[in-house]
C-alpha cells in the first residue's frame, strides 16, 4: 500500500516514460544522488516506468554507472499504466 510505505513523511513519486532512455537514465542518476537531501526532510522518493521489472533492474545498473551513484530507492514497473492513469501522469 502506497500510503503505508510513505508512512508519517512525505513522498515524490515521479514517472519516466521508458527505461533506457538517455534522458530518463541520467533523471534517475541525479534522484540516487540528491535521496540524501530528501531523507533530511522526511521524505521518500519512488520512480515509475511502463517497462518491467525485470527491465528495472538491467536498467538501474546502467543508471549506476552513469551517474556514478547507487539508486536506494524503488523503481515501479507499470507495465499496464494503471498507476500513471491514476495520477493523471500523461
Amino acid at each position: 500500500d502506497f500510503h503505508e510505505w510513505i508512512g508519517d513523511g512525505w513522498a515524490v513519486l515521479f514517472s519516466h516514460p521508458k527505461d533506457f532512455t538517455p534522458v530518463c537514465t541520467t533523471e534517475l542518476g541525479y534522484m540516487a544522488r540528491i535521496q540524501p537531501e530528501f531523507e533530511k526532510r522526511n521524505t521518500k522518493i519512488i520512480g515509475l516506468s511502463i517497462d518491467p521489472l525485470d527491465d528495472h533492474h538491467v536498467w538501474i545498473k546502467d543508471v549506476e554507472e552513469v551517474g556514478s551513484t547507487t539508486v536506494n530507492y524503488p523503481v515501479i514497473a507499470d507495465t499496464d499504466l494503471s498507476i500513471a492513469k491514476l495520477y493523471n501522469m500523461f
